[in-house]
């Protein structure tokens, strides 16, 4: 959202953007990233009389809701008040769109609150257009027009430094059993490359003690990046167990497994990895990115397994063969760098909505 954001401040109209979010990471994250005119909120929690209060706080002149972010309360409170609504890059998953075929009435009667309803794939938009969306425009994914994570070279200078020439792979965004399998993973290839070193990512940084605990278990060694330890010999796994580092731990290694693909999450973001040329490798889940996954299968720039077992063989082929992964990663760059004009037909249709003043300008937010 932050290029989207970025864009709606620069236009003529110059609106300032509320953000809001749920959890204490995204808020941390906002207030180091949200530039001037862009402030952060929690969102109030999904109740009529604190959707209310909200809203008489704050008056907005538009409403934006994100993916899949449906607060019934917020959205009919919000709509009562004559205040448009626009859903942009809207992403409905098989899962969520037969939850709420439960409900008909309910996901109907919602989603024909929004003035404006924008999907970022054509199996979203025909997953709303079933569940009621009288219009659904398909701009594309704003995630495609995104920039490349940032990094501090001193940090990852320092990181080479500690590595050298080891052979070495990330495991990022992972979830509770997929830390594990990293670490088999690990103990499969480490005869056959000597000094391999796995970096681990999870999703949740918090759990990084307790992921720490259960591969020292078995007997490995790890470094733990939130603690300061560094990279040496001897470390098997190096745990990115930071805040805001992505794009630190993208650049430092070459070889990428997608999280939440080893399990029933659904798959996470592959154009962080894809943008700082890593060869994507991903699991059988990735319901989150159907259509993203496979055009990258498509280009040749991903490879899914479908067991640990075969996450092993994959990761020791792209070890073995530099030229391949490098032809991986240039084909993940050059899909990723394509751009969808998603962002700019996102920001165009959202200005649109934009009341005006008396004097021409916008209200106030």
């Amino acid at each position: 959202m932050l290029p989207l954001i970025d864009r709606l401040i620069a236009s003529a109209r110059a609106p300032h953007v509320l953000v809001t979010t749920g959890t204490v990471t995204s808020a941390k994250l906002m207030r180091e990233r949200l530039p001037a005119r862009a402030i952060h909120q929690y969102v109030p929690l999904d109740h009529p009389a604190w959707c209310a209060g909200f809203l008489d706080h704050w008056k907005p002149d538009l409403g934006i809701w994100v993916e899949s972010e449906f607060w019934p309360n917020l959205i009919v409170e919000a709509s009562a008040r004559g205040i448009p609504l626009a859903l942009v890059n809207a992403r409905i998953t098989e899962k969520s769109f037969k939850g709420w075929l439960k409900a008909p009435g309910f996901i109907s009667n919602l989603l024909s609150r929004f003035n404006l309803l924008m999907a970022q794939d054509k199996a979203s938009a025909m997953r709303l257009r079933k569940l009621g969306a009288a219009m659904v425009l398909e701009p594309g994914n704003l995630k495609h027009d995104a920039a490349a994570l940032t990094h501090d070279p001193t940090a990852l200078a320092s990181l080479r430094a500690m590595a050298g020439s080891r052979p070495l792979w990330l495991a990022s965004n992972t979830h509770q059993g997929e830390e594990r399998a990293a670490a088999e993973v690990h103990l499969a290839l480490e005869a056959a490359y000597p000094g391999l070193l796995t970096v681990i990512v999870p999703r949740h940084p918090a759990r990084g003690g307790s992921i720490a605990r259960e591969l020292r278990a078995l007997g490995l060694t790890v470094a733990c990046r939130s603690t300061g330890d560094p990279i040496k010999d001897n470390t098997q796994i190096y745990l990115g167990d930071t805040l805001g580092e992505m794009g630190l731990f993208y650049s430092f290694c070459d070889i990428a497994f997608i999280g939440g693909t080893l399990d029933m999450t659904g798959g996470h973001n592959p154009f962080e990895a894809a943008l700082l040329r890593c060869a994507l490798v991903a699991g059988p889940s990735g319901f989150n990115f159907a259509e993203t996954y496979a055009s990258f299968v498509e280009a040749k720039a991903m490879i899914r397994v479908a067991s640990v077992a075969e996450l092993a063989q994959t990761i020791s082929h792209l070890l073995a063969d530099t030229a391949g992964r490098t032809r991986m990663a240039e084909a993940a760059f050059g899909l990723a760098t394509a751009g969808s004009g998603a962002t700019q037909a996102t920001a165009e249709a959202l200005l649109a909505l934009l009341p005006l003043a008396e004097n021409g300008k916008p209200d106030h937010a």
